[in-house]
């Protein structure tokens, strides 16, 4: 074998996939087909919000790497949903690009055991239903794992209104032969669609018609390595489209890809282009758009909340209706990409698929959206892998939907699969008071230390904090040598008693879900013979083969007959294991 692993694709997915299977001993390559795509934000200059922020700072807690360099690199942070409680609150933070590419890009240069390569990957080198190898331009690389994090790439075309063409983000190469691949080798797929805004020239703005939004002094970031250290916050500037904006849009709707049936790709619900959000909400008389800072040392600014697939001539128009904006000097167009991905029901919890052993698959390519949800999934594919080939004793990682947002994010996409880009949301946690923000090393920390990602001096620190959570537990002063960690203990003790009804039921919750978790479904079973099933459920449950009743009962068209019938058959099947084994005793 040339590797234990590759990682294909180094953006958001890739990176934390390629330093978590270097870290924990494998040797290591990342492939892709710009040194310029590493960690690159090809959308939004920002990261963290609601269910983000949980998703970096649970990275982080099990020993990744996204919200240390975002708190090296951010240029304004705030915490959002103040006035809310402690399970929506959340960092986000405005990111300088250029900076934090370089430093991702730096780690994964001078991370042991791991190298990094330019290349195109075309094919899947797969040998008795194993895989074993790429095949790239520059010739074949074996390796015992692959880990698919590609983005959007994969099949991708790019739209401006009626120009359209063959292209990743950022007329960066379309992976057109991978795809193909992935089919030939039997994956259902899907065409998903996403899109991205102009950006503009920041000297062109009118501020004076803006309403400003100042970055804020937090007395933590997204690290539970430290504070970051102070700096000088840049700030976002707020304004609205018009009836104007609408009436350029709306005229012009036939010149959206869009609308003109030239995409066929889903795209996302919850961030839609601007003319999506005209047609959707006829009524609104305006929407939001940010214009938003990308660098320190750069005047280039990102226009959030006007996405768009239109031609240039129509963005033009359009952007310069808007108050503040009408004299800009637009440097890039938005555009719309459609781009393949898989069903992620193929997959095991692991990210692992479950036709073809050793290739694990991350980020877009399983139809999420969002650099914070391909980042989560990047670490747990490349801890996955790398348990899998340093022949670990212990079981797999998986994460479940009541220990972090990462066990949400992961089992929705296996369980429930996804008919458009998918989006992790507070909403989406059950369990969401038990998965704060604030807590998550207390969740996590010790799980990364168990598998050899947490380091000696993230350990220190964490245990620190635990004896101070103790000593105000139990009334006592925190002491001089833990005083570092007192606020944040403290905060932990005063939302533990002022929600302790409310845990101490969530809790249970927990208890009650963690048994359907805990029975086990035999992994040999043929559904399709188990007639008192419904022919969805039995078709549904055959493909996503869920490894307990509990996943089971989350299975997009399982219905709770579906359920009390496949409970019954595993009690019958149960009930017959013991007579048999007692007819063996007695006989």
């Amino acid at each position: 074998m040339d590797y234990d692993v590759i990682v294909v694709g180094l953006g958001h997915a890739g990176c934390e996939a390629a330093l978590a299977c270097a870290r924990l001993g494998c040797s290591t390559i990342g492939l892709t087909v710009s040194m310029d795509n590493i960690a690159q934000m090809s959308c939004n200059p920002s990261l963290g919000g609601p269910a983000k922020a949980h998703l970096i700072r649970e990275i982080d807690a099990l020993g990744g790497e996204m919200g240390i360099a975002a708190d090296e690199t951010f240029i304004q942070m705030r915490m959002l949903n103040t006035s809310k409680g402690p399970a929506v609150r959340a960092i986000r933070a405005q990111i300088d690009k250029a900076a934090y590419q370089t430093r991702m890009r730096r780690t994964l240069q001078c991370q042991p055991g791991l190298v990094v390569k330019e290349a195109m990957v075309h094919d899947l080198i797969v040998r008795d239903a194993k895989v074993v190898g790429v095949r790239t331009d520059v010739g074949d690389i074996m390796s015992e794992a692959v880990i698919l994090a590609t983005g959007t790439h994969l099949g991708g075309r790019v739209h401006m209104g009626e120009m359209s063409y063959e292209s990743g983000p950022d007329k960066q190469p379309s992976a057109v032969k991978l795809g193909s691949s992935l089919r030939r080798h039997g994956f259902a797929m899907n065409r998903f669609k996403t899109g991205t805004p102009a950006r503009i020239d920041g000297r062109t703005v009118d501020y004076s018609a803006t309403k400003i939004q100042l970055g804020e002094d937090l007395p933590c970031g997204f690290s539970y390595l430290g504070r970051p250290g102070p700096r000088e916050q840049i700030p976002c500037w707020q304004t609205w489209t018009n009836e104007r904006t609408h009436k350029v849009i709306l005229e012009n709707l036939d010149r959206a890809p869009m609308y003109t049936g030239a995409i066929t790709g889903t795209g996302p619900r919850y961030c839609p282009a601007i003319e999506t959000k005209i047609v959707r909400f006829p009524d609104r008389p305006r929407h939001q758009v940010y214009v938003e800072p990308q660098g320190r040392q750069d005047q280039e600014m990102y226009l959030a909340g006007v996405s768009t697939s239109f031609p240039v001539d129509v963005q033009e128009k359009m952007i310069r209706t808007i108050r503040g904006l009408e004299d800009v000097h637009i440097i890039k167009y938005g555009y719309a990409i459609e781009y393949d991905c898989i069903d992620p029901t193929q997959l095991a919890p692991t990210l692992e698929s479950l036709e073809i052993g050793g290739l694990y698959f991350a980020g877009q390519i399983n139809g999420t959206s969002g650099y914070e949800e391909a980042a989560a999934q990047g670490l747990l594919a490349g801890i996955n892998a790398a348990m899998r080939i340093m022949r670990r004793e212990e079981q797999p990682l998986i994460i479940d939907r009541s220990e972090a947002y990462i066990g949400v994010l992961i089992d929705d996409l296996v369980s429930k699969g996804v008919d458009e880009p998918y989006r992790l949301m507070t909403a989406r946690a059950e369990y969401r008071l038990l998965l704060r923000q604030d807590n998550a090393d207390l969740r996590l920390t010790p799980v990364g230390r168990r598998v050899g990602l947490v380091g000696d001096e993230r350990w220190r620190r964490f245990s620190a904090k635990r004896e101070a959570i103790e000593a105000i537990r139990g009334g006592q002063e925190v002491s001089d040598a833990l005083q570092e960690y007192a606020d944040e203990a403290a905060e932990q003790v005063e939302i533990e008693t002022k929600f302790a009804g409310y845990i101490a039921k969530q809790r249970r919750q927990v208890e009650e879900f963690r048994k359907l978790e805990k029975w086990l479904i035999p992994q040999g079973i043929d559904y399709s013979k188990l007639t008192r099933l419904s022919r969805e459920a039995r078709e549904r449950l055959g493909a996503v083969r869920p490894l307990s009743v509990g996943q089971a009962s989350r299975v997009s068209g399982i219905s709770p007959a579906d359920m009390m019938a496949l409970t019954v058959h595993l009690k019958e099947m149960a009930h017959a294991e013991r007579s048999g084994e007692a007819a063996k005793r007695n006989g």
